[in-house]
This record gives C-alpha cells, sequence and structure tokens, in this order.
C-alpha cells in the first residue's frame, strides 16, 4: 500500500493538469529582436512538446516516526529543438508574460518534484544534476532553449536561456513542502561560475539579449582563466629531466675608473632636481606665508645639499630626537655645525616637491606631491646597465601613523607601511619601481593578467633587448598568463606557485611525500602556447612548488638539512630548479637589509616626506652597489675597496662641506674652541699662557684652589672676575652655581 502512494499522487497530479490545460490563457511573448508582440499557441504549444523527459527512477525509502515518504531521484535528458534562432527578454513584470500552464504540463510536475526535496534539504543535490543536464544538453543540440523551474512562496519561475517568462503560482497538493526562504537568485546559472564545465564554456550559444556588457566582459575573463584546466600535465622521468639554462647574451660595460662617493650620488640628485626641490619648497612656504610666522624661506641648492647631509649624518649617528643633534649633553658637531636648529626645523617643514595649486587638476594621482621625484628617478634607474639575473618582489616602508596609502603585510618584520613593487638584480641594484596606491591597471598595450602580472608588466618595460634575462619571483605574482606574457618578450622566468594556481596538475600531498623522506620531489611538464612550463615540488621540512619556463630539476645536488628527529644535519637532494630560486630571488631582500642597518628615521606625518627618506636611502644604496661593480670590473682589492659605512659617511661630508662657506654660519647656541678664541685675545694685547689642549684635557690633577686676591677669568670671552684657580694649569677660572668656566676649560 505504501509503494502505490506515489503512483496515485502522479496520477491525480496529471489528472489536474489535463483539466488546467483545458482553461489556460495563450502566451504572450515579447520578442527583442523581431519586435513581434503576439505569437500563435500553436508555436508555443509546439515548443513545449518538443521536450521529451526519459526518467530513470531509482527508488530511496526513507523512514519517519509519524508518515513514510517515498523519494524518487530522476535524471532527465533533454532533447530540444532550435526556436528558429529566435532571442527573448525576461520582463520583470508578471502581468505582461505569463506562460499558459497548457503548453507547460511538465513544468507543473517537475515543480512538485522540486518542492518535495526541498523540505528534506536536498535542494541544492537537484539543481546541481538540473545544471549537469543543461550542460549536456548544450553540448551535444548547439543552441536551445533548457527551461528550469524554481519556486518561492508557491510562484514558479521558467528561466530560459533564449526565452524568460513568469508562470502563475500552481497550486500545491502538500502546501508545508513549498515553503522555502531560498531566494530564487541564489540557483539561478550565473555567467563565468567556476562550477561550470568545459563544455559549457567552449559551446557556440549566443548569449542572451538581457546580457549587458559587464557580464559578458566577466565571462570572456572567466573563460579565459578556465583555458588553462586543459593543459595536459605529463610526469618528467629523471632521465629526460635535463635542460640547459640560457646563455646571457648581454654584458656590463667595464668601468675606467673608481669614482668618488658623491659623484655618483649626484648621478640621482642632479642639479636639475635639486633646483627643482628648491624651487617648489620656496614657493610653498609663499603659499603658507599667510599662517606661518616665517617671512620666507629663501632656500638655495648649497643649503638643500647640506639638509640632505645633515639627514644622512643623522642615519648614522641615532638619536632618539632631532633638538638633541644641538643640545649641550649628545652635541653633534657633523650636524650642529652646519646649521642651526631652527634653520634645519624651517628647511623641514616646508621641504616640498610639487605645486599644491595644481592638486586639483591631477586629483586621480595619490603621490602627485612626490611626483616629480619619481619621475625623476625612475628615468635615471631605467638607464643602468641590467645583470642577466633580475627579482621582482615587494618592499615595506616602515610607517606607523594614518595615511590612505598604509597598508598590511603580516608575514613581514615591518607589518605596516607603504608598500612599494621594486625590479632589482640579484644584490639589490634597483633598476625600477611602482609604489602601491590600492589598485594595479593593465599596462597600455599589454593583456590584462590581473593585478599581480599586471605590475610585473609595468616592471620589466625597462628589460630592453631580447638577451636572455632571468626573472624571478614569489607566488603571489605566478601565474600561467604572466609565463607566457613574458616570455612573449623574450624574459624567462622562475617562481613559486601554489597548488590551486596549476590546474590540471596534482603533486603528491605532503604527507605522502614526508613518507619518502627529506629531498624527494616530482616534476611535471605541460606547454602552454608552444611554451614549455616545468613545475616541480620539493619536500624539505614542508613541500614547496616552483615553476619555470626555463629551468628544470636536473642536475640534483646535496645540500645540508637539519634532521629533528636524528638532532643532527643530514644531506638532502636539492633540485636545481630550487637551488636557483633560493640564490637568486633575494635581491630585495640584500636592499631592505641594507637600508634598515642606517636608515634616515626622522619622524614626519606627511607622506611624501616619508617616502623622500626612503629614495634618499635608496639612492646611496644604488650609489654604493655602482661603486663595488666598478671596483670588480677594474680588480680594486677587496681591502682598498670602501665598506657601506665608510660610503654612506662619505657622502654626508661632502653633501655637508663641499663648495659651501662654514665660517658664515650663526650658530644656535654659545660654541667656539678655547685656542682659536685665545688666538683672537693675544692679537689684541698681552695675554697670559694657557697649557695646550693635551694637558687641559687629560683629566689628571686639575684641582680647583681658593685665592686671596680676585683675576679675571681667562676662559675667552668670559668677562667675570673669580678666586677660584686651576693648580695645575695655573689660571682663574670662574666656578659658580650657574656658571662652570672650570669645567668648559678643561674640555
Amino acid at each position: 500500500m505504501e509503494e502505490d502512494l506515489p503512483h496515485q499522487q502522479l496520477c491525480k497530479q496529471k489528472r489536474n493538469f489535463s483539466l488546467d490545460q483545458k482553461e489556460a490563457e495563450p502566451l504572450q511573448i515579447k520578442e527583442e529582436q523581431n519586435e513581434q508582440e503576439h505569437q500563435p499557441i500553436k508555436e508555443e504549444q509546439e515548443e513545449f512538446e518538443s521536450f521529451q523527459i526519459k526518467e530513470e527512477e531509482e527508488e530511496l525509502h526513507i523512514s519517519q516516526d509519524e508518515e513514510p515518504y517515498l523519494l524518487k531521484w530522476n535524471t532527465y535528458t533533454f532533447e530540444v529543438s532550435p526556436v528558429n534562432g529566435e532571442k527573448y527578454h525576461l520582463e520583470p513584470e508578471p502581468d505582461r508574460h505569463q506562460l499558459d500552464p497548457e503548453d507547460a504540463p511538465e513544468v507543473k510536475n517537475q515543480d512538485q518534484e522540486e518542492n518535495d526535496h526541498e523540505d528534506l534539504g536536498l535542494r541544492r543535490d537537484l539543481v546541481k544534476l538540473l545544471a549537469e543536464a543543461e550542460v549536456s544538453s548544450i553540448a551535444e543540440d548547439g543552441p536551445t532553449s533548457f527551461r528550469r523551474q524554481s519556486s518561492k512562496h508557491g510562484c514558479s519561475e521558467t528561466q530560459d536561456i533564449g526565452l524568460r517568462t513568469r508562470v502563475p503560482p500552481v497550486e500545491s497538493d502538500d502546501s508545508c513542502l513549498s515553503d522555502s526562504d531560498d531566494s530564487d537568485e541564489d540557483h539561478r546559472a550565473k555567467p563565468g561560475d567556476e562550477s561550470s564545465s568545459d563544455e559549457e564554456s567552449n559551446s557556440s550559444n549566443d548569449p542572451p539579449a538581457s546580457t549587458s556588457a559587464t557580464i559578458a566582459s566577466a565571462q570572456s575573463a572567466s573563460a579565459k582563466r578556465r583555458r588553462w584546466r586543459k593543459l595536459a600535465w605529463e610526469k618528467v622521468q629523471p632521465q629526460n629531466s635535463a635542460k640547459d639554462l640560457p646563455i646571457w647574451r648581454g654584458s656590463l660595460p667595464s668601468a675606467e675608473e673608481t669614482r668618488e662617493p658623491i659623484q655618483y650620488f649626484r648621478d640621482f640628485f642632479d642639479v636639475d632636481l635639486l633646483n627643482t626641490i628648491v624651487q617648489q619648497s620656496n614657493l610653498y612656504c609663499a603659499q603658507e606665508s599667510t599662517y606661518s610666522r616665517y617671512s620666507g624661506l629663501k632656500l638655495d641648492r648649497n643649503e638643500l645639499e647640506q639638509f640632505i647631509g645633515t639627514l644622512v649624518y643623522m642615519s648614522v649617528v641615532h638619536l632618539p630626537t632631532s633638538r638633541m643633534y644641538w643640545s649641550s649633553e649628545c652635541r653633534v658637531e657633523q650636524v650642529a655645525d652646519v646649521m642651526t636648529r631652527e634653520r634645519w626645523k624651517k628647511i623641514k617643514e616646508f621641504i616640498h616637491f610639487n605645486d599644491n595649486s595644481n592638486t586639483t587638476a591631477n586629483s586621480g594621482d595619490a603621490l602627485f606631491k612626490i611626483r616629480p621625484i619619481i619621475d625623476s628617478l625612475l628615468q635615471k634607474l631605467s638607464r643602468l646597465p641590467q645583470d642577466q639575473m633580475l627579482a621582482v618582489a615587494q618592499q615595506m616602508v616602515p610607517f606607523t601613523g594614518t595615511s590612505s596609502l598604509i597598508h598590511y603585510i603580516p608575514k613581514r618584520s615591518r607589518k605596516w607601511g607603504y608598500k612599494i613593487f621594486v625590479l632589482c638584480d640579484t644584490k639589490g641594484l634597483v633598476h625600477s619601481f611602482d609604489i602601491f596606491t590600492g589598485k594595479l591597471d593593465p599596462v597600455p598595450g599589454e593583456p590584462d593578467i590581473g593585478g599581480s602580472g599586471n605590475i610585473v608588466l609595468k616592471l620589466v618595460q625597462v628589460i630592453h633587448g631580447s638577451v636572455n634575462h632571468l626573472l624571478y619571483f614569489d607566488s603571489w605574482f605566478s601565474s600561467f598568463d604572466l609565463f607566457v606574457a613574458l616570455a612573449n618578450k623574450g624574459i624567462l622566468a622562475l617562481g613559486t606557485v601554489e597548488q590551486s594556481a596549476l590546474q590540471g596538475c596534482s603533486f603528491s600531498t605532503d604527507p605522502e611525500m614526508k613518507k619518502k623522506g627529506m629531498g624527494s620531489f616530482e616534476e611535471k611538464r605541460a606547454v602552454v602556447d608552444s611554451l614549455e612550463i616545468r613545475a616541480v615540488k620539493w619536500f624539505d621540512y614542508r613541500g614547496v612548488i616552483v615553476a619555470s619556463t626555463f629551468a628544470n630539476a636536473q642536475p640534483v645536488s646535496n645540500i645540508q638539512r637539519w634532521d629533528r628527529k636524528l638532532k643532527q644535519k643530514v644531506s638532502v637532494e636539492c633540485p636545481a630548479i630550487i637551488s636557483l630560486y633560493n640564490t637568486f630571488v633575494a635581491g630585495v631582500d640584500a636592499l631592505d637589509a641594507l637600508i634598515t642597518s642606517h636608515r634616515i628615521q626622522i619622524r614626519s606625518r606627511k607622506y611624501y616626506q616619508r617616502l623622500f627618506f626612503h629614495f634618499v636611502d635608496m639612492v646611496i644604496v644604488n650609489c654604493w652597489l655602482l661603486y663595488q661593480r666598478d671596483c670588480e670590473s677594474l680588480d680594486v682589492p677587496r681591502k682598498k675597496q670602501k665598506d657601506f659605512l665608510a660610503f654612506r659617511i662619505s657622502i654626508a661630508q661632502a653633501l655637508c662641506m663641499q663648495g659651501k662657506d662654514l665660517s658664515s654660519k650663526k650658530r644656535g647656541w654659545a660654541f667656539f674652541d678655547v685656542e682659536s678664541e685665545f688666538e683672537k685675545k693675544k692679537r689684541r694685547g698681552p695675554a697670559k699662557a694657557i697649557p695646550t689642549l693635551k694637558v687641559r684635557s687629560d683629566a689628571v690633577g686639575h684641582w680647583p684652589v681658593v685665592e686671596s686676591g680676585r683675576q679675571r677669568c681667562k676662559l675667552p670671552n668670559c668677562k667675570g672676575q673669580t678666586v677660584f684657580k686651576c693648580s695645575k694649569c695655573n689660571v682663574h677660572l670662574c666656578l659658580k652655581k650657574n656658571k662652570n668656566c672650570f669645567g668648559e676649560f678643561h674640555k
């Protein structure tokens, strides 16, 4: 009896459909292409009768406490005929387009079965089955008008790739099975859905007329991403893995002589760039004079160089605050003797690089205020001779203040700051950079391969000529589109990749490779647009996957690794592609290490000042690397080469003193040399001799004694009279609560 219950319900539903067919109204459809307002009912009936459904039923019995239910899983095979090339448009108003129930007996039956599945938590599985049937039908029969029904609060809707109309509500025999809170939009076929099959993405169906340009572009981009899923990956045997590395056809120029450090520096901060900074700084001070206590900046190029020189000195001798460089306790003469504290603070406040009056015209440029510095440096960096091995990576300029350009990178030691993408060689010599402002637009004339790939194509524009440059990057940049785009420009690449980025390529899992032991690896190959890509997974402490267009796993070398179980170092096999990546990818890390060793850490809330300080550090690193390259070209012994700190101090000294007259500088605090002041006093008349500097400053036996008579203090520029006298130097010196000439004389 329980088994006959579903058959009786099915017969009852068919009888209801036959009664409804006699009372149905004709279908009214709006045609978008032919602009026809009405279509005969017979054509619509023929269209719906063309659906021939073959049911293969598998019965599933579910026992419940109150009432048993019999569920039927139906697998549908649709044989659909084309609709004479006509396309239809879905109008959202149900009163304009209503489907006649007489034309769709299958719709009502299928809608009730779908409602039954919804209440039992099986709706998602049914939708998946219907989607697969839709894909199969599209692949076999070409253009179709496949329909699918979904209900919401008793209202059934028919969806059609070529025809979209709305159906009147259908009464259900069991109303409790038709209630659903899910939206119809959740189960509709979405364009560019990653779950769709390859047949659907490659079908020749014309898109519906209601599809917008945005959805069409999304579909094309999604289809392009899915294109790589058809790659046929094959395992590479060790005997067939050998592959020769490309031979570099370029060369580095030989130097005629090594130059002074300041000459390298002035190649980047030349006269034109310094004059631009001077002009814009004076202009900015004039624009702000209404709100400032200063009458004018009156900055010149020599004073600007001295200001930059003091910044470099401050990076070598680091103090907590800038005012301490002029204090009597921590005075640094290399800074305090160059300019006064107030003058230094004034230049720092008004140093500027672009005209604020043009901000409105350049509102779309987030780096407008420092754009002249960026353009000037990029032009000079692009002309530097390039080595064969180059790397692209991210760099962080530390900053924890409030700014729209601040970004967060959790895997870096300095997590907050301004993010910069850098192209450099393996030693850290920068050839190009780009400051990340929140958007990564495609390069004009280059394919749009995503944000991470677009930035690489932008940086490699400075690589001229196909001389077999090899580029290295990490998994954040890697993609098949990037490998192909770089190969078209004559640049071969190597980088780590994530398993999810290798569509169609599956390696052994980490637990499986761990059983084989440390050093185990697998190699596979695929051909993409006539370009061979090798992918290698190597297990060290964990699995890492590397892909390349020029490298392979052979030859295998041995490296030392610490075995945690044996508590000792063991020899582990390492593929050649892994060794190449570890050797040449760390160029940006070398750059960061050199900058961090002596970074300009002057605090500033202005983003363009913080970036300007970073560019000064980056230029000094570039100058030292170029100096080392010239020394190697001329075979200068290592002992005779200046290290990075000495090179940096030499630049600071030249900026502060070379071509500058320091005698006319006014000091912010009273400071003098005892020897020079004593010489001036001798010219004016007789003066009592004083001990030499070595005697005065030896700190041995200088004791104050009290004399009966007063005499003038012998410290220059002091007009006081005192009874205190140095027992060793035999000169009278003031020794009071607020005046200690005795201590000043013996420094």
